[in-house]
């Protein structure tokens, strides 16, 4: 084991200079451009942001009176077309003198915030500001309610600012940010990974790689080609990360603020995204290495990638199924499923703060990362050399 480690370091570190140390490096760091653009596009068009994602307020009002502000809700919906509005959902009033609270550290899905004192004396309590977009919001359904009703007056409504229970975090922004950090893992992996296939065919059409298979051993080659694309992916994806928050800081400082903080906090989520970016890239780097292997020429990789990216597609859409719904049967379903476990992992950590689960998931894909490779090197010792020179079996001697 200690040879076949230092063999594939060796490997590596060849494969690592030839690719950061070359003038196309420089055209590769301008990929970003691109990414930010099918983030955009891909986010838009496939990841709206759903009814059970949208911020819920809880309203402790008579079902009629509830009635109205939902009503006001869904005509100034209706008015301003695709801007998302908050979700309402009634809670039934009762003779408990701190119920808004209570219901705030109660409920289940969490409330964002509660509204009590019903059209005549609104309350606000919650973890939002009074100048945050939840309580303009709550001020124009209270307007829009009272002028149905002919009560035409300003809304005067008291914002009692309180933290967040951390038993009880706010699932709908959560789930934005674990969709987001889905979505980015997905378009890096897809957008990387297929670097590690151009590299391998390139290097069996000149003959180097079995010159090196007569050197090394093949899991030592595909280990070591492996680790190297990945330690230039790494870094091309940290100079981008290092560029965008001098952008953010530049430009918006308070950006990140605004986003939804994941359950794990920023630090850890950010660590447990290049976590799992690096599984994903090594579980789809190491499938790509047994279709280089399988195949001879372009035509065939080609031919043998594209089911391999659809499917890839598919796992994704598979994965996002599970935000909104960490410990369901399909998450868990999904999550064992090695090729979109590092998906739904990385959604978790943005909804559920317990960091356990994450230990053994990267376990569990590292076993499957050794075996796709141990099943790439066995392609590539049927299929390459076998052509290589052939060993005669010793002939027994004759008899006298």
């Amino acid at each position: 084991m200690k040879e076949l480690l230092r063999a594939a370091f060796v490997i590596a570190r060849r494969d690592f200079s030839a690719t950061v140390l070359s003038r196309t490096f420089l055209l590769f760091l301008l990929g970003p451009f691109f990414p930010v653009l099918m983030i955009a596009v891909f986010g838009a068009a496939t990841a709206p942001m759903s009814a059970t994602e949208r911020p819920t307020v809880g309203v402790i009002a008579p079902a009629a009176e509830f009635q109205q502000i939902d009503q006001a809700r869904n005509r100034l919906q209706d008015t301003f077309g695709a801007i998302s509005m908050i979700n309402l959902q009634r809670v039934e009033p009762s003779s408990e003198p701190q119920q808004a609270a209570h219901v705030l550290r109660s409920s289940k899905p969490a409330f964002i915030a509660v509204l009590d004192g019903g059209l005549a004396n609104p309350r606000l309590v919650g973890s939002v500001s009074a100048q945050s977009g939840t309580a303009k919001q709550i001020r124009l359904f209270i307007a829009e309610a009272r002028r149905s009703t002919g009560a035409g007056d300003a809304v005067h409504l008291p914002v009692l600012l309180t933290s967040p229970s951390p038993s009880a975090p706010n699932a709908g922004a959560q789930a934005l940010t674990a969709r987001g950090g889905q979505s980015l893992l997905f378009l890096l992996t897809i957008l990387l990974a297929g670097m590690l296939l151009s590299q391998l065919i390139e290097e069996k059409s000149n003959k180097v790689i079995e010159v090196l298979a007569a050197a090394v051993p093949v899991d030592a080659i595909f280990l070591g080609k492996l680790l190297a694309m990945l330690a230039a992916s790494l870094t091309g994806i940290a100079i981008w990360a290092g560029v965008a928050a001098a952008a953010v800081a530049a430009f918006a400082p308070n950006g990140l603020s605004a986003l939804p903080p994941p359950a794990v906090g920023w630090p850890m989520f950010v660590i447990l995204g290049v976590v799992y970016f690096a599984m994903s890239y090594l579980l789809l780097g190491a499938i790509f290495l047994g279709i280089g292997a399988h195949a001879s020429s372009a035509r065939e990789v080609q031919t043998l990638s594209m089911p391999v990216t659809m499917a890839q597609v598919v796992i994704f859409a598979l994965a996002s199924i599970a935000v909104g719904a960490p410990d369901s049967s399909r998450a868990l379903a999904a999550a064992i499923f090695p090729l979109s476990s590092p998906y739904v992992m990385i959604a978790r950590a943005g909804e559920v703060s317990d960091l356990w689960p994450h230990v053994m998931a990267v376990v569990w894909q590292l076993l499957w990362v050794a075996l796709f490779l141990r099943v790439a090197s066995n392609i590539f010792r049927k299929n390459v050399l076998k052509s290589g020179p052939v060993r005669q079996k010793p002939r027994k001697p004759a008899r006298t």
